[in-house]
């Protein structure tokens, strides 16, 4: 395999913790149960590539329950599947750094990382998430999402790299499967950013 001098991570289930069935549960509390985040529902698809405000998005949750419920209660019930960020993950990705350009690509919404940048914020309050990648691409700022084709594409005409030299790392296998069409090595992060995947992508990297 050709050496690989670019890796690309994932933010929610390989850096972030998550657990979407929070939020589930929380709509279900609120009435909102016929929206299934684990299908490519067009709210969700549509909030993600930003092409829907925060607003609307919250508009369009609150019109699928018959309750009054408030806006707080909706952006704290869609908050509700973001965890955790472990200090460990971030000194691996500065250990990467060492000898990679690192990359962060994320299908992910405003109201997420607006909730997102608070907590690393008062969690991490002497590093600026920013300066732990080369360049992070959410997919609301630049209008294109995983695992379609292009937004892999984008990434890496952006910073001229060649596919082959490049490393994918999701815990989504659609999103893996994307990013192989365009040439991309893969790795699936069964498990988030610990010490076993840690060696697994130097592994990759090595081979």
């Amino acid at each position: 395999m050709t050496k690989i001098t670019t890796i690309i991570l994932d933010l929610g289930g390989v850096i972030l913790n998550l657990n979407q069935n929070l939020t589930i549960e929380q709509f279900k509390s609120l009435g909102v149960s016929s929206l299934n985040l684990h299908a490519n529902h067009t709210v969700f698809a549509e909030f993600e590539i930003g092409k829907i405000s925060s607003k609307e998005f919250v508009n369009t949750i609150r019109a699928s329950t018959a309750k009054p419920i408030t806006d707080a209660e909706i952006i704290n019930a869609w908050n509700a599947m973001l965890l955790d960020l472990p200090q460990k993950r971030i000194e691996y990705i500065k250990k990467l750094r060492e000898k990679y350009t690192v990359l962060l690509l994320s299908n992910t919404n405003s109201i997420h990382i607006d909730a997102f940048n608070k907590y690393f914020e008062t969690t991490f309050n002497n590093l600026n998430w920013y300066d732990l990648f080369d360049k992070v691409y959410y997919s609301y700022e630049i209008g294109m999402r995983k695992p379609n084709t292009d937004i892999y594409s984008y990434v890496l005409n952006q910073h001229q790299l060649q596919p082959k030299q490049t490393l994918f790392v999701d815990d989504n296998e659609q999103n893996l499967l994307g990013a192989s069409l365009v040439g991309i090595n893969t790795l699936l992060a069964n498990i988030p950013l610990d010490e076993t995947l840690f060696e697994q992508v130097l592994k990759v990297c090595n081979s």
